[in-house]
């Protein structure tokens, strides 16, 4: 409180302030109040709105927060010193009197203000890289961690929608968005990313049109640039500063994909995008940020998955994230129950940490024919796509069976214990807070072995030959997994 006090309270108060100043500062002898507080009030008003505009819009994403706060001191700083002006102006009839003394005065606040100004302009740092990659927890980080010490920034920019913030830390590669992890080349991270895109395009027979929606460091969408019947990779992104920055920092990781000629770049919201584009595509995946963070949870809606459904080619397989840390459980069930909803054949797979599950992907398809281990191998092993499965292997799947390995269930098995789980809805939003109460929820392993509890090996969905399907069977005969 007392450091909130201290922050607010004396600019709160200056600006407060300002209003009677303007007023005394334009008033003139016979001048009729009501107008010229109309007046200012108006200018107040356009101002505002201008400002936030202009600001947020343009001067932001062009010079960044600090050029905009010493802009912000020296316009404050001219409109002070327009008031004083303005008043001994207005008071110039009854100065001549001390004409000496008035002058010297009034020069010496007006030269003083400036000075001041200066002063201040000069003390403005940048925003800290630190705030914007680790956000709310940069305290216990730097405190914990020393990870000032140890990461380099590599890039840190302020867009019109995002800040984002890459490092380097011990040869690997961390991506950050307005204060929160989205990606890196750590392996628990590629493993997820790679499945985003090889589990949709592996299950489907042969994806030619893929639309991606976030780009964040590009690897599920790189992971499409291996796969030679893909004709089109549609990426759509809400903050244009976002691929270009990933293209130099993670193009090894995303396969240069900004640069591939079948990618085509949509910045645009995602919901926005695709309710009005005509297209449709083979292949839909959605890795949005945690649906705590305001706005995200619309890409978790009962009414997004539908869109996500209806624009889908016959055979077509929708992939979505789910993440299990930083969530509760009830913010997973509501998830689960919502795109279940939406695709009631669905699938759930994981990615794993210590033999735990860490984040999910769950699968939509049109179709329900089974899933044949066999014929990926077979794809796999084709000459075409040993670019598909050197992609697959620098995650650590070096086979189908290690990539199907990581399936964790399905709609009919957990439909005992989301029995009563809430729908999200465009109209309640409700998943934006109910996952801020478990967003610094440590139950990833708890939520993750009581999904595994439910799940039965699914006969009728993987078909396969008699070793390959025994080997499966006892590997999805245990409750949890290691790399």
């Amino acid at each position: 409180v007392f450091r909130s006090i201290r922050t607010i309270f004396l600019p709160t108060l200056l600006w407060g302030a300002s209003f009677p100043l303007a007023m005394a500062s334009a008033a003139a002898e016979g001048e009729d109040p009501a107008r010229l507080s109309g007046e200012i009030y108006a200018a107040n008003t356009a101002g505002s709105i201008g400002g936030a505009l202009a600001f947020s819009l343009i001067l932001i994403p062009a010079v960044g927060t600090r050029a905009c706060e010493q802009l912000l001191i020296g316009l404050a700083a001219s409109a002070a010193i327009v008031a004083i002006a303005s008043h001994a102006w207005m008071m110039r009839t009854h100065l001549q009197a001390t004409r000496l003394r008035s002058a010297i005065a009034l020069a010496a606040t007006l030269a003083g203000g400036v000075v001041v100004s200066f002063g201040l302009i000069s003390t403005v740092s940048d925003v800290p890289w630190q705030v914007i990659a680790y956000g709310r927890r940069v305290a216990p980080i730097l405190r914990g961690l020393d990870l000032s010490a140890e990461a380099k920034p590599l890039f840190v920019g302020e867009g019109m929608n995002s800040s984002v913030v890459i490092t380097d830390r011990g040869g690997q590669r961390f991506f950050y968005v307005s204060g929160k992890s989205e990606a890196s080349s750590a392996l628990l991270d590629m493993r997820l990313q790679r499945m985003m895109g090889h589990l949709p395009a592996l299950i489907h027979r042969q994806p030619r049109s893929v639309l991606v929606v976030g780009f964040g460091a590009g690897v599920t969408a790189g992971s499409f640039v291996q796969y030679p019947d893909v004709e089109s990779i549609v990426v759509c992104e809400l903050e244009s500063m976002i691929p270009p920055a990933s293209d130099e920092f993670f193009s090894t990781q995303n396969y240069h994909v900004l640069r591939d000629h079948r990618t085509r770049m949509i910045y645009d919201d995602a919901r926005h995008f695709i309710l009005t584009t005509p297209e449709k595509f083979d292949l839909i995946t959605t890795d949005p940020i945690h649906p705590w963070v305001k706005g995200t949870s619309a890409l978790y809606s009962k009414e997004y998955f539908e869109l996500v459904r209806s624009h889908l080619n016959p055979g077509g397989v929708a992939a979505q994230w789910l993440p299990l840390y930083e969530s509760d459980e009830e913010t997973v069930k509501t998830q689960l129950a919502t795109f279940f909803d939406v695709f009631p054949d669905g699938t759930v797979w994981s990615n794993y940490l210590n033999g735990d599950g860490y984040d999910l992907v769950l699968l939509g398809r049109l179709e329900t024919s089974p899933i044949n281990i066999d014929e990926i191998q077979k794809r796999l092993d084709d000459t075409k796509y040993s670019g598909v499965l050197s992609s697959l292997t620098e995650a650590e799947f070096d086979s189908a069976f290690d990539l199907i390995g990581s399936y964790a269930g399905r709609a009919s098995d957990l439909a005992p214990t989301l029995s009563g789980a809430e729908i999200n809805r465009d109209l309640n939003m409700r998943l934006q807070y109910v996952a801020g109460w478990g967003l610094n929820s440590v139950s990833s392993a708890q939520i993750y072995r009581e999904l595994l509890s439910y799940r039965k090996f699914p006969e009728d969905l993987l078909t396969g030959t008699g070793e390959r399907m025994d080997a499966l069977r006892e590997v999805l005969g245990r409750r949890h997994r290691t790399f």
